[in-house]
């Protein structure tokens, strides 16, 4: 099958269509014949090697692992012998890495929703489980309650604003001019051009600010928190080297010193928060946002727009498949 690797770090145009082994599906996983992938931040800093920390685990020289993409849809080809919830032939979605490639096995993958295609359902897994935790788990987000999402334009803000909604919350979205409309589109109750306002001096305060923009420091974000309010931290922060750390570390501090909770995290993907968002998508309450869509063999493009920070939502590739083998 043919799959995009990447053998060195370096810009998108470094990663290269290779013929591989089409994976082997374990007992526990699904074999997805790939329609419909996504591009998310992970793709160009993996591409990258950056921030250079993540070198550490990655490879230091040269990436360990060449495979890259997180995000599928397509119909399940074979299915492990403790696979119950799919079978052959259903269409499906979920992360696994290694999904620019023509097929994919994974154990988090289930079945599409019924509204969907699968461009769509391909856009939301990685965005869809880091909003989604971000908001309920680490926010810990109730009805009623008033939150701000830092950084509103992209693929988790766009999904963070729908699903801050249908959790209940008053939302504010903070994202470029341009993107104002497309906020307002997706549900949110109040914009804020980052050009124009400063949000860290917004009158209101908020329970809970997701930060994905990663373009204020924690103790200006704080001014904005209701008391007992919660910052959670997306966006890895400005900084190639100890950047990243020095914002989880501050974190840390001011989580102990002071009244606000400030929370990092990784989105960890999982099959019951899937459901959770198909849930959602049958509902009609979540609806990801695709910007562009571009063939398979420009995958290196896709990423390149995406880490410019223009993208508007999601970027969503198209596999021509293979035939089976």
């Amino acid at each position: 099958m043919k799959a995009f690797v990447k053998r060195r770090y370096g810009a998108p145009d470094v990663l290269e269509v290779e013929e591989v082994e089409r994976p082997v599906p374990t007992a526990e996983q699904v074999l997805v014949r790939v329609h419909a992938s996504a591009i998310n931040a992970h793709d160009w800093h993996m591409v990258r090697g950056k921030p250079y920390i993540a070198r550490l685990s990655e490879g230091l020289r040269r990436p360990k692992d060449g495979s890259i993409g997180l995000d599928a849809a397509g119909i399940a080809e074979e299915v492990g012998s403790a696979v119950t919830h799919v079978k052959p032939g259903d269409r499906v979605f979920g992360s696994r890495y290694g999904a620019f490639a023509e097929y994919v096995a994974g154990k988090n993958m289930i079945a599409m929703p019924r509204n969907a295609t699968f461009e769509q359902a391909a856009a939301v897994p990685t965005a869809g489980y880091t909003a989604l935790q971000g908001l309920r788990d680490k926010g810990g987000l109730q009805p009623g309650q008033r939150v701000l999402v830092n950084g509103a334009g992209g693929g988790v803000g766009t999904m963070a604003v729908q699903i801050g909604k249908a959790l209940g919350a008053e939302v504010t979205a903070v994202t470029s001019s341009r993107n104002l409309e497309l906020a307002r589109s997706i549900g949110a109750d109040h914009v804020v051009d980052y050009a124009v306002t400063d949000a860290t001096r917004l009158k209101d305060r908020y329970d809970l600010v997701l930060d994905i923009g990663a373009n204020h420091s924690l103790s200006r974000l704080g001014r904005i928190l209701a008391p007992g309010g919660t910052i959670v931290l997306v966006g890895p922060g400005g900084g190639q080297w100890i950047g990243p750390i020095a914002r989880v570390a501050d974190a840390i501090v001011r989580t102990r010193l002071g009244s606000h909770a400030i929370r990092a995290f990784l989105a960890d993907p999982n099959r019951d928060d899937l459901e959770f968002l198909k849930g959602l998508i049958e509902a009609g309450t979540l609806k990801p946002v695709i910007e562009r869509t571009y063939p398979f063999d420009r995958i290196p493009d896709a990423i390149a727009h995406v880490e410019s920070g223009q993208a508007q939502g999601k970027v969503v590739i198209t596999v021509a498949v293979a035939d089976p083998a």
